[in-house]
């Protein structure tokens, strides 16, 4: 089974480090997960006056307002298939500050918009496109494109004003035997909202059974 990064990069795919492929070639037929653990060097926010949007999206596991040095950090794939019959990967992020704090994702692949779809969130509020391309020394960027809201019926595109911009920038050091991530999410008036970097190593567990905490509460039809 092809996973949805591979179609979404096609031959380009190859060109990532083999450690990419691996990480990023997850899929629901593959059999296994993968889990990553490590420590952000630095997870930071932008001025005060984003703190409170940070903290609202917070308690859907939306946006991260917690900021400090050297965090534990654990991220979650798991793939499997939703009850719409999807390809989808879990992207749990958990930082261990005073208390652990989430950011929730989970994936898909859009043949109708042509890329990944992340759906934000533990209820999938907010589905945001993703372009994704490989650098010149095989690591991953990942950029945010257009940003939609659901609820019932209520869908609207959410307007650029609003949003943040995410640019995510994976690669895979060879001297440290461990991924490095490097996250800025930025709006375009306001200037950066929040980010972090850091390294992690990853585990490939066997992956039967999804863990029920890591799956969204509710699954979202459209994209």
């Amino acid at each position: 089974m092809t996973s949805i990064f591979q179609r979404a990069l096609g031959r380009d795919f190859d060109r990532l480090h083999p450690q990419l492929q691996r990480r990023f070639g997850v899929s629901d037929e593959g059999g296994v997960a993968c889990v990553g653990t490590g420590t952000m060097d630095r997870v930071w926010h932008g001025r005060g006056f984003t703190r409170p949007f940070l903290w609202l999206g917070a308690k859907r596991h939306i946006l991260l307002p917690g900021h400090g040095g050297d965090i534990p950090f654990t991220i979650e794939n798991y793939p499997y298939r939703d009850s719409l019959g999807r390809e989808t990967v879990t992207f749990v992020r958990t930082f261990t500050f005073d208390r652990p704090q989430r950011w929730d994702a989970t994936m898909i692949y859009s043949p109708e918009r042509g890329c990944v779809v992340d759906y934000l969130g533990t209820h999938q509020h907010v589905a945001v496109d993703l372009h994704l391309s490989v650098d010149e020394r095989g690591g991953l960027l990942i950029r945010s494109g257009e940003q939609r809201f659901h609820e019932g019926p209520v869908h609207f595109r959410i307007p650029m004003l609003v949003t943040g911009t995410a640019e995510v920038r994976e690669s895979y050091d060879d001297e440290l035997g461990r991924f490095r991530i490097n996250v800025e999410v930025t709006n375009h008036r306001f200037g950066p909202l929040f980010g972090y970097h850091g390294t992690f190593a990853c585990s490939y567990p066997e992956s039967e059974a999804v863990p029920d905490a890591v799956r969204p509460v509710r699954e979202q039809a459209r994209v």
